[in-house]
């Protein structure tokens, strides 16, 4: 039809067209706002800052929180620079191409992303975002899980990953599957809500854990939640991890033996 032969040579006119659009060619280490010889934990504290800052809740938006968590990420697994600025420059996130599968290949190369499409792409909904920190270190420090500005504390302090970080629960997920997902090892047991080893502080932020056998009321009004089964209904949290030697949850806690042999993957 000529209709038909008219679009398709418009079509193709205009990929033959030169794009004179300005490609900028970011790493991963701009995008942190670090240099590639930043060591661990200059890397961590530049994480943590900027993911703060492009959280779509703190005025951010989701693609720049995506962007900064890929290069965070990208950094951390010591994947090649070259290919990150590739990704960049072309405007491929790896997340997006598994998810899109050949949906990519089938897509016409002059195609490009409709107002509708960002638009989706803004509303998209970005998990929780959990700031932790080791109760051990309280202690260590002299402050206390009522100090107003305890996270602010930690902050200013040089603490590793393990310790004090950031890390975002996805739908579905307790807040102990997300610590282990980004390579935390925080204690834990039955996994069930049975026990008090993997319970938690919430300093700030909500908790709904789906059932609840052996926290008394007391505890629960003083912010002890399960992370087992605990599941964040505000878009941000603060816990303190580690508490379960705390008077009243030690004697809720699963007998050592047991804690030692449990699995990670033990439903139970």
């Amino acid at each position: 039809m000529p209709g038909s032969c008219h679009a398709d040579t418009n079509w193709k006119e205009e990929t033959n067209q030169p794009d004179h659009r300005a490609i900028t060619v970011v790493s991963a280490y701009d995008i942190l706002g670090i240099t590639a010889s930043a060591d661990e934990e200059t890397v961590l504290q530049a994480y943590r800052a900027r993911v703060k800052e492009a959280h779509p809740d703190h005025g951010g938006s989701l693609a720049e929180f995506n962007r900064v968590r890929r290069a965070y990420t990208h950094i951390t697994s010591e994947a090649s620079a070259d290919q990150f600025e590739t990704e960049t420059a072309t405007g491929t996130d790896a997340n997006q191409d598994v998810a899109q599968g050949s949906n990519a290949e089938s897509t016409p190369p002059s195609s490009s992303v409709s107002p509708s499409d960002n638009d989706t792409e803004e509303t998209e909904v970005v998990g929780p975002t959990v700031e932790y920190l080791d109760y051990e270190v309280l202690d260590e420090y002299g402050w206390e899980l009522t100090d107003p500005d305890l996270f602010a504390k930690a902050d200013a302090v040089d603490l590793d990953s393990d310790t004090h970080g950031i890390f975002i629960v996805e739908p579905r997920e307790s807040i102990l599957e997300a610590a282990e997902r980004y390579g935390l090892f925080w204690p834990y047991a039955c996994r069930g809500g049975a026990c008090a080893n993997c319970a938690v502080a919430i300093i700030d932020g909500a908790v709904e854990m789906s059932v609840n056998t052996i926290l008394t009321q007391g505890m629960l009004d003083q912010g002890v939640r399960l992370s087992c089964i605990g599941q964040p209904v505000t878009s941000d949290l603060q816990v303190v991890f580690n508490i379960e030697q705390l008077p009243g949850l030690r004697e809720l806690r699963l007998p050592a033996d047991q804690f030692s042999t449990t699995r990670t993957d033990d439903p139970s």
